[in-house]
């Protein structure tokens, strides 16, 4: 299967996990097309002054990449600036948020989500 960008459907997430402003959330697969376990694989991208409020995962496990930018990650109380190539791993029954640090660049990761 090949698919092409311009083909993906952009989704825009408002408050997003109770956090700040919209996020925009680029799928590279959707349920369907693959057979994995994953939930989610997709490109996220966070205006300045954007944020995924803190959430916790259940029955699943998040890794996140840094692609482009700076975030204000916090993992379970603990807070860090990641920047590109940083990652985030929220283990199963885990909480954390995500930020961008920047007030006048993008924040672009990857984000896996999967089941456990």
């Amino acid at each position: 299967m090949i698919k092409k960008y311009s083909d993906i459907t952009h989704i825009f997430n408002e408050h997003m996990k109770g956090g700040d402003g919209t996020v925009e959330l680029i799928p590279s697969v959707v349920k369907g097309e693959y057979e994995s376990n994953a939930n989610v694989i997709a490109r996220l991208i966070l205006k300045p002054g954007c944020s995924l409020g803190m959430h916790e995962h259940f029955g699943e496990e998040e890794i996140i990449t840094i692609l482009r930018g700076r975030a204000d990650y916090n993992d379970n109380g603990e807070k860090a600036i990641l920047e590109a190539g940083d990652i985030g791993i929220c283990k199963n029954g885990g909480r954390h948020s995500i930020a961008n640090a920047s007030a006048q660049k993008d924040l672009e990761l990857m984000a896996v989500i999967i089941q456990v």
